[in-house]
């Protein structure tokens, strides 16, 4: 019994939006199916993406020695770290959600969180191809403004997450990313 509410607790997320979905089949049926068709396509979707996310985060974890990550991203990198940190991120493919295991393993290998904070930020809004298209449609000038503007978000906002979490608080996320 213990182990059922233990896994009801981990997956009370999943389980409460199955329940409304449930529920909305039920009293709306035809969104109701319109919903559950969404979930298996995004469901689908992520199958397709996440198995090759994990062999990269797995070869990662195995040809990357920790020293080297930690001299490249640790917090020692200085200003180095946080330009190598973008450049990753925004060299990246795939959704947002395929940042979150790259980012644990980064953490993993002793990066520093603010340069984490920097890498899921470009890879958020400043993908490569994303600026290309951009660029395209809506010009160069436009694109320049906007990928400057994002930069010195993506910095202030690594820098004020950093300096507000706690000591315990960083420590725990770094914990975190080591049990995964």
């Amino acid at each position: 019994m213990k182990k059922l509410w233990e896994v009801v607790k981990r997956y009370k997320f999943f389980l409460a939006f199955f329940s409304v979905n449930i529920a909305l089949l039920f009293i709306l049926p035809d969104t109701g199916w319109r919903s559950f068709e969404i979930t298996g396509d995004n469901l689908l979707e992520m199958l397709s993406i996440l198995p090759p996310i994990f062999v990269l985060l797995g070869l990662l974890d195995v040809w990357v020695e920790r020293e080297t990550m930690i001299k490249y991203m640790g917090s020692g990198s200085g200003v180095k770290g946080g330009v190598f940190a973008f450049i990753l991120g925004a060299a990246a493919a795939g959704p947002l959600y395929a940042a979150f295991p790259v980012a644990a393993v980064l953490l993993k290998k002793g990066a520093k969180l603010m340069n984490v904070f920097i890498f899921i930020g470009a890879w958020s809004t400043a993908k490569i191809p994303m600026l290309l298209f951009e660029a395209s449609n809506l010009g160069v000038h436009y694109t320049l403004l906007r990928l400057a503007c994002n930069i010195v978000g993506i910095i202030l906002i690594a820098v004020l997450l950093e300096k507000s979490l706690k000591k315990e608080e960083q420590q725990a996320i770094y914990e975190n990313a080591e049990k995964l």
